[in-house]
């Protein structure tokens, strides 16, 4: 059966919407909280306990996608998630607050790795014309999933009630994963696509397929770790401050800041295609330069200026690199070690998404109640955000000296 391979995209951003939901954690802090009496903080851990368990899983799942194919990895993390969600209906239920670290933090987390590299690595298989653009298009149904799932989960809270919401959600989200991941195939070698492709007289060139093992020791995929963990320890960070740091340094009202939020959360998904499609055009070494020039920049503009104006067009600009991040590096990675094992080396710098989880959200606030302000903690992110500056320069001038600066005309 000859498959399509726009039909696998699509597949792939209907599986990335469903798993993107955990962005809409926040929907359920508060009814929780208020339903259980815990501390909204203590139910605020269940995410980041998810993300952690998402970026660790990932690093085992990647290869799993390689060697057994994404329907039994798609299948796994329907399974999972499913199953995370149902058990934190349960655990609202019998008032567990250890259940309900395990049910959605770890299983659902194991849930959301195994889901997260499913569609990537295949995609970029049936699209090495348009590396980015396919990363870009499947990465933003993840980016955008909160939009989608934050009404839903409201309108069945005043419904069906707290803990039924997330039985009617865990069936939803186990029935469309399961069908959308029957449909993510990698491509048989009678529909192989060739790695070289003359797009507008340029010849796209991919890496010398490196295993996973010989990747993670090349002095490459270190730097790529650093930056990466550098541009999420960053945009997490603001992300989950956005609200009271704009109160704090512009004096906004919460309502507008609110508003805001929900802004920013637009420019999140979109970075994730824009920044991932520019990248086919002018290579990736050149995208992450501008990224994080671009960070520096607007950090700079934040630090420097009050006015609400500045700060709302300097946080939606950087939340753009913040999206940008984790859909140009899958493709970065493809150019650099190639796409034949790509599910697995995206699956160990995940890893890193893991780490700055938790490392992001507890800079911002240890650096705050340290000095009772944000000038120092923007100052810190301008002094990282030019470290990964300085790394992304590096592995360009590798790229250089060696020929193999993507997008290459030979």
């Amino acid at each position: 059966m000859k498959i399509n391979r726009y039909g696998v995209a699509i597949a792939g951003v209907i599986f990335h919407l469903m798993i993107g939901s955990v962005y809409a954690w926040s929907v359920f802090t508060a009814p929780i909280a208020q339903q259980t009496g815990w501390d909204e903080s203590a139910v605020a851990l269940a995410f980041s306990i998810a993300i952690f368990f998402l970026g660790m899983s990932a690093a085992f799942m990647g290869r799993l996608v390689e060697v057994a194919g994404p329907r039994l990895t798609g299948t796994i993390a329907s399974v999972l998630y499913g199953l995370g969600m149902a058990l934190t209906g349960m655990a609202l239920h019998v008032h567990s607050l250890w259940l309900l670290y395990i049910a959605y933090g770890v299983i659902g987390g194991l849930g959301l790795g195994s889901g997260y590299v499913t569609p990537v690595s295949t995609i970029i298989k049936w699209f090495p014309d348009k590396r980015g653009l396919a990363t870009g298009f499947a990465i933003m149904g993840f980016g955008f999933a909160a939009l989608l799932t934050g009404p839903i989960a409201q309108q069945l809270m005043m419904t069906v009630g707290l803990e039924r919401t997330f039985y009617y959600l865990a069936g939803g989200y186990f029935v469309i994963m399961l069908l959308a991941a029957q449909f993510i195939r990698t491509p048989q070698k009678s529909q192989e696509l060739k790695k070289v492709v003359e797009v507008q007289g340029k010849r796209l060139t991919a890496g010398p397929e490196l295993t996973a093992n010989q990747a993670v020791k090349t002095r490459s995929f270190k730097l790529l770790w650093l930056m990466f963990f550098i541009n999420i320890t960053c945009g997490i960070g603001l992300v989950s401050a956005a609200s009271p740091m704009a109160q704090s340094v512009t004096g906004m009202t919460a309502t507008t800041a609110a508003v805001m939020v929900g802004i920013i959360g637009l420019f999140n998904g979109f970075g994730r295609l824009v920044w991932a499609t520019l990248s086919d055009f002018i290579g990736r070494p050149l995208t992450f330069n501008l990224i994080f020039l671009l960070d520096v920049i607007m950090l700079g503009l934040m630090l420097l200026f009050n006015l609400p104006l500045i700060f709302v067009i300097a946080l939606c600009l950087l939340m753009t690199c913040y999206g940008a991040g984790f859909s140009v590096i899958p493709a970065y990675l493809g150019d650099i070690f190639g796409t034949k094992n790509l599910g697995a080396i995206h699956g160990y710098i995940l890893t890193a998404w893991a780490v700055a989880g938790i490392v992001g959200p507890l800079l911002l606030s240890v650096t705050h109640q340290l000095f009772q302000s944000y000038t120092v903690t923007l100052m810190t992110f301008i002094l990282i955000d030019l470290i990964a500056l300085a790394a992304s320069f590096w592995i360009q001038r590798d790229f250089i000296k060696n020929g193999q600066l993507n997008n290459k005309t030979e």
